[in-house]
C-alpha cells in the first residue's frame, strides 16, 4: 500500500511538472517564446552594461549581428554600433539601409532601450515571424543606443540630468571650467529642488496638495523661492550650479544651417567639432546606402520631422507626402503622439541631426520624443498652456501616489545652505515626468520599435517586373525592361538628385556575346519616345525609381546567349536577373 501511495505521489508530481512546464511555455503575441537572450525590459542599462548586451546578441545570432566601435565620446567611452541583417542573403553594405540611434541628449535615457529593444527584436523573432524575416533578409540595420555616453553614464550613475557630454567649458567666464556643478547635498542619492521661504518668491503651496510648488497670480504675493537643483557655490563667485560638466548640445553641432553658440545655444566651435557627432557623421558618410532614420529623444509624445530651421522647407509635394504618410501612421501606433514638424510646430533648430540627415545625406528621417503624460491615465490633455502645466504636475503626482506607491517623490526637509542659508531641499527624482516607469517601459519600446520597423518596411524594394523582346531580324532584338520600386521610398529624393548626393541608379546589360547598340529610358510606352543614351549604351543612368512607381528601359542588342541585368541603386540596393537571347 505504501508503495502504491509512493507511485501516485510520484506520478502526480511527474504531472504537475509537465503542466507547469507546459504553461511555461505559451508564448504572448508580440514577444519571443524562448530567446538567446534574456533581457529585462523594465530598467536602464548603463553604457557598460548595453555593449554587454550588444556583444551577447552578436554571439547568440552570428548570422546575423555583428557589433563594433565607430568612435570615442569626450571621456573615452566606447559608440558602438550593432549591425542586424542576414549576411547569408545579399551584401550587407548594398542593402537599403535604416539608421537608428538614440540617447543624443545624456538625460533622455529611454532611447537607448528603444533601440537596444529593436535590435534584440529583430533578432529573436528572425525565425518565427516572416514580416521580420523579410525585412532582416532585405534590409540592413545600423543601431547605436547611445550616442552620447557620457551624458548617459551622468543620468544613470551619478544621478545627474545632464543634457550635453563631458567637454569642459567654462560657461561663467571665469578662466575654470567645469568648476561649479550640481551635488547630492543631503546625501540621499538624489539630485532634487532646494526652497527658500520668502515673501519676494513666486510659488506657493498648493492649497490641494502641498507637496506640489504652484505659482502664484501676477497680484498675488509668493511664498518659496526656488533656487534650483541641489548644489552649493564651489568656485566663491556668489552664484550656484552655473558651470557644471559640459554645457553643450550635441544636437546642435551638425552641418547642415549650423550656427554659433551665441546664436544657437551650445552648438560647439565650428559643426562636427564634437567627437560623437563627428563619429556618427564619418559613420553615415561611409555607408551612402542609408536611406532611412530614426532618432529618439524625450519627452512630449511626438513624431517629429525636420526641417528646424524655417529658411528651408523640404523641396517637393512628393517627399513631404511620404513623410506624412509614415507619420500619420505613426499616430495611428502611438497613442497620445501627434506628428508634427519641427520649426513650424515646436521651435527653430540650427545644426541639428535631423536636418543634417535629410538635406545633408538625402536620408528620409524622423526624430521622436518619447514618452507623454498621456500615458499617466490615458487621456488626453487641455490645450490651455497654464491648466495643463498645472494639470501635469498634478496628474504625475498622482500617478505617483496610486501606481509608484510614492516613490518617486523626496519629502521635504530642512537644510542649512552655506549661501542660502535655511531652506529645504526635496521633490521629484529625476527619473519621473520625463522617463517611463518599470511597466511602462516595454510598451514604449515596442510601440517605437514597431513604428520604426513600419518606416524600415517602405525602403525601396526593387524588383524585375516585366522583360520583352522583340526579334527585329539580321540577329538584332529589342528588350524592353521594366523595373519596379514595390515600396513608399524613393531610391533617391529629389534633393538627393538635384543637389547630386549620391549617384544615380545604374541598369545594365551584361553578356558574352552581347553587342549593345543603343538604350534609353522609355518616356512614353504607349507613344515609345526614347530617351537615348549617348554614350556607354549598356548602362543606363535613372534619376531615381519613385515609390510604388515603374520605369522601362529600351536596349537594342545583337547576339545570342545568356545575358544579365543588374539594376544597381546606392541606397535602393542591387538585384540581378539572368536571361537568354
Amino acid at each position: 500500500m505504501r508503495v502504491l501511495s509512493f507511485v501516485i505521489v510520484l506520478l502526480l508530481g511527474l504531472f504537475n511538472l509537465m503542466f507547469a512546464q507546459s504553461l511555461g511555455y505559451l508564448k504572448a503575441l508580440g514577444a519571443p517564446n524562448k530567446p538567446r537572450v534574456e533581457i529585462s525590459w523594465n530598467r536602464y542599462y548603463s553604457t557598460a552594461e548595453i555593449g554587454e548586451i550588444m556583444r551577447r546578441l552578436a554571439a547568440a545570432f552570428p548570422d546575423l549581428a555583428r557589433t563594433y566601435v565607430i568612435g570615442h565620446s569626450v571621456s573615452g567611452r566606447e559608440i558602438r554600433v550593432i549591425e542586424v541583417t542576414n549576411r547569408k542573403v545579399g551584401q550587407a553594405d548594398r542593402k537599403p539601409g535604416m539608421y537608428i540611434d538614440g540617447n543624443i541628449h545624456g538625460n533622455e535615457i529611454q532611447g537607448g532601450e528603444v533601440v537596444l529593444y529593436t535590435a534584440w527584436y529583430l533578432l529573436e523573432n528572425y525565425q518565427n515571424v516572416p514580416a521580420i524575416k523579410e525585412l532582416v533578409d532585405r534590409v540592413v540595420f545600423y543601431l547605436i543606443p547611445t550616442i552620447n555616453p557620457d551624458g548617459r553614464d551622468a543620468f544613470i550613475v551619478d544621478h545627474f540630468a545632464q543634457r550635453g557630454g563631458y567637454l569642459p567649458l567654462d560657461e561663467d567666464g571665469d578662466g575654470l571650467a567645469d568648476e561649479d556643478g550640481v551635488e547630492d547635498l543631503d546625501g540621499d542619492g538624489f539630485i532634487t529642488l532646494m526652497r527658500k521661504k520668502s515673501p519676494n518668491g513666486r510659488y506657493k503651496l498648493d492649497p490641494e496638495d502641498p507637496r506640489i510648488m504652484i505659482r502664484v497670480k501676477p497680484d498675488e504675493q509668493g511664498e518659496y523661492e526656488l533656487l534650483g537643483r541641489e548644489g552649493i557655490d564651489n568656485d566663491g563667485d556668489g552664484r550656484v550650479n552655473e558651470d557644471g560638466p559640459g554645457g553643450y548640445d550635441p544636437n546642435r553641432n551638425w552641418g547642415y544651417a549650423w550656427q554659433p553658440d551665441y546664436v544657437q545655444f551650445g552648438s560647439g566651435y565650428y559643426p562636427f567639432s564634437l567627437p560623437e557627432t563627428r563619429a556618427v557623421a564619418n559613420f553615415v558618410i561611409q555607408h551612402p546606402n542609408i536611406a532611412a532614420s530614426q532618432s529618439y529623444h524625450n519627452a512630449g509624445g511626438m513624431i517629429l520631422r525636420g526641417p528646424g530651421d524655417d529658411s528651408v522647407e523640404f523641396d517637393d509635394r512628393d517627399i513631404r507626402w511620404i513623410f506624412d504618410v509614415i507619420g500619420k501612421k505613426g499616430e495611428e501606433m502611438l497613442p497620445g503622439y501627434k506628428y508634427l514638424t519641427v520649426y513650424k510646430d515646436l521651435y527653430r533648430v540650427f545644426g541639428g541631426e535631423l536636418d543634417w540627415f535629410y538635406l545633408g545625406r538625402g536620408i528620409i528621417g524622423f526624430s521622436n520624443e518619447l514618452w507623454t503624460s498621456f500615458n499617466y491615465f490615458r487621456h488626453a490633455e487641455s490645450d490651455d498652456g497654464q491648466s495643463t502645466r498645472i494639470q501635469r504636475i498634478k496628474e504625475e503626482m498622482k500617478f505617483n501616489d496610486l501606481l509608484l506607491f510614492q516613490e518617486a517623490f523626496v519629502e521635504w526637509k530642512p537644510y542649512k545652505h552655506p549661501t542660502f542659508g535655511d531652506i529645504e531641499i526635496g521633490g521629484m527624482k529625476h527619473l519621473i515626468g520625463r522617463n517611463p516607469p518599470s511597466f511602462l517601459l516595454e510598451e514604449e519600446c515596442h510601440r517605437n520599435m514597431a513604428f520604426t520597423l513600419y518606416h524600415a518596411s517602405q525602403l525601396p524594394k526593387i524588383e524585375f517586373s516585366d522583360i520583352k523582346v522583340k526579334d527585329l531580324g539580321n540577329g538584332v532584338k529589342k528588350l524592353w525592361v521594366t523595373v519596379s520600386n514595390k515600396r513608399l521610398i524613393p531610391t533617391r529624393c529629389n534633393w538627393d538628385v538635384k543637389n547630386h548626393i549620391s549617384r544615380p541608379d545604374w541598369l545594365t546589360i551584361r553578356g558574352k556575346n552581347l553587342q549593345v547598340i543603343s538604350s534609353g529610358v522609355v518616356e512614353n510606352p504607349y507613344i515609345p519616345i526614347i530617351q537615348t543614351v549617348q554614350a556607354h549604351p549598356d548602362r543606363v543612368e535613372i534619376d531615381s525609381l519613385w515609390g510604388m512607381e515603374s520605369k522601362t528601359v529600351q536596349f537594342i542588342v545583337k547576339g545570342k546567349g545568356t545575358y544579365f541585368l543588374t539594376y544597381d541603386s546606392v541606397k535602393g540596393g542591387i538585384i540581378t536577373k539572368k536571361g537568354e537571347l
